[in-house]
């Protein structure tokens, strides 16, 4: 296969819809990855702290997931849901095991479980009170997909801008504001859906306080919460699931991108009173908890349940925070540090992209999001040596952009 750079720059052009703005000078043509590396058609070394945004928890080529998922590959690729398979299963009872739900539906993506719990809200909802209770409110700066029900749940304009016209029903309260919440809360609203703390839209982590109240406000107005752990989930916080910090669980809760250690695979989890209003032929997926990606599942939760992982990720977490809130201190152009666990955000100056620029120019691969937050992701596998490095060459290229 082609690995030269201009070859693979040209056709990717010919074929490939343009709908991810690469700049066509700078990105690199990834050919191979482990752990926290990932290597180029050159054989140059880029230290990842995005982990292909959120998916690469585990790092790249876990071993345990390419063990997993390659004994599965050998022995069955696909049946559809029509039929039983043991790594649905086994991964269905891990997960139920470890949360607080007792349900589980399988689906491709983050945008497929958020649509899943979308249309079982309404349902629920449905079956209870009738059709005219179908409204999901969501919070202002939230992301929950492209879909056009997702998008549309999304709480930013620009990505619904241009796909109207949009699903009716949801409407967008700022985080952390539960007077606004309070307020919007109808007869007509069946649902309220939250990150517990916003990824794209920079590394805002809901208060306590306000997550208890909502809490309490849909039991007493019998709607449902739901949590989108899409990107906060598996262990990126450094607990199972970001909610876990809280103490203040959802009757539904979606999972996606780390789920499958770098396979697709979602999934949509709830109690046994919301899945009771799904019946056979309401919802399906014909990838959804496919056996290679199941199996990889399986893998990456075993890993993460490990004595001592996830106090190791909060130790190394704690630490990189630390260096970074030291770097805040020595510079004027970052303003402050945001975070929770390995899920961080730097308050920057204006300068994001120039920052993304040129730490990439440096090797290190780290995200953008608007012109004034930087959005780190690191593998939860990442060594202190390597978060060193990282370190080091933020403060020189932050530095230089001072000088």
């Amino acid at each position: 296969m082609f690995k030269d750079y201009d070859k693979i720059k040209e056709l990717e052009s010919s074929y490939i819809i343009n709908t991810y703005g690469r700049n066509p000078e700078k990105t690199p043509l990834f050919v191979e990855g482990k752990g926290c590396i990932l290597h180029d058609e050159e054989g140059n070394e880029y230290l990842d702290l995005l982990s292909g945004l959120g998916v690469n928890n585990l790092g790249h080529s876990h071993p345990g997931v390419v063990e997993a998922a390659t004994k599965q590959m050998n022995k069955l690729l696909h049946t559809s849901n029509l039929y039983y398979t043991v790594p649905q299963v086994e991964l269905s009872k891990l997960l139920i095991e470890n949360s607080f739900a007792d349900k589980v539906f399988f689906a491709n993506s983050g945008a497929e479980s958020n649509e899943a719990a979308i249309k079982l809200a309404r349902k629920y909802s449905e079956l209870k009170y009738g059709e005219n209770r179908k409204k999901i409110i969501t919070v202002k700066k939230s992301f929950h997909g492209r879909t056009l029900a997702t998008l549309t749940a999304t709480g930013q304009e620009k990505v619904r801008k241009g796909f109207g016209p949009l699903p009716e029903g949801f409407s967008y309260v700022p985080l952390n504001d539960i007077d606004a919440l309070k307020k919007e809360v109808d007869d007509k609203t069946c649902a309220v859906m939250i990150e517990p703390i916003l990824g794209e839209g920079g590394v805002h982590p809901c208060e306590k306080d306000y997550l208890e109240q909502a809490k309490e406000l849909c039991k007493e107005k019998d709607i449902l919460l739901i949590y989108d752990e899409i990107q906060t989930g598996m262990g990126r916080t450094a607990k199972l699931f970001a909610h876990e910090h809280y103490g203040v669980t959802p009757d539904v809760m979606t999972l996606a991108k780390a789920l499958g250690g770098g396979l697709p695979i979602g999934a949509m989890l709830c109690t046994d009173e919301v899945a009771k209003s799904f019946s056979p032929g309401d919802h399906a997926s014909t990838f959804g908890g496919n056996p290679v990606a199941a199996e990889a599942g399986v893998a990456v939760v075993n890993t993460l349940l490990e004595d001592g992982f996830l106090e190791n990720v909060q130790e190394k977490s704690s630490y990189f925070v630390k260096e970074l809130e030291e770097l805040a201190l020595n510079y004027s152009s970052v303003q402050g540090v945001r975070h929770k666990g390995m899920m961080i955000a730097l308050q920057v100056d204006g300068c994001a992209g120039e920052i993304l620029g040129e730490c990439l120019s440096k090797r290190l691969l780290i995200n953008a999001i608007g012109d004034s937050t930087i959005r780190l992701l690191p593998p939860l596998v990442i060594e202190k040596n390597q978060i060193d490095i990282a370190l080091g060459i933020l403060e020189n290229v932050i530095a230089d952009i001072e000088s």
